[in-house]
């Protein structure tokens, strides 16, 4: 089974090896067909400092490393 990949922004970086990456989407409502959106943020593992908020970045799925990071970031878009 492929591992899932998300495209967001970094809004924090003040972790050590831990970025949070905000990740948002369009959405329609099934009923009134008006577009609005939705955001969730996720924290994802960054061993190299090279990442700063405002970064687009890409983020994959892995194993759980600590409590709440199950993402790590693979590139910068």
């Amino acid at each position: 089974m492929p591992k899932r990949t998300l495209q967001g922004v970094i809004e924090s970086h003040k972790m050590q090896k831990t970025v949070i990456v905000k990740v948002s989407a369009v959405k329609v409502h099934p009923k009134y067909h008006k577009r609005y959106s939705v955001s969730k943020r996720f924290p994802a593992h960054a061993e190299d400092g090279i990442y700063n908020v405002g970064d687009k970045v890409v983020i994959e799925e892995t194993k759980p490393i600590s409590k709440t990071k199950h993402w790590r970031v693979i590139s910068k878009v």
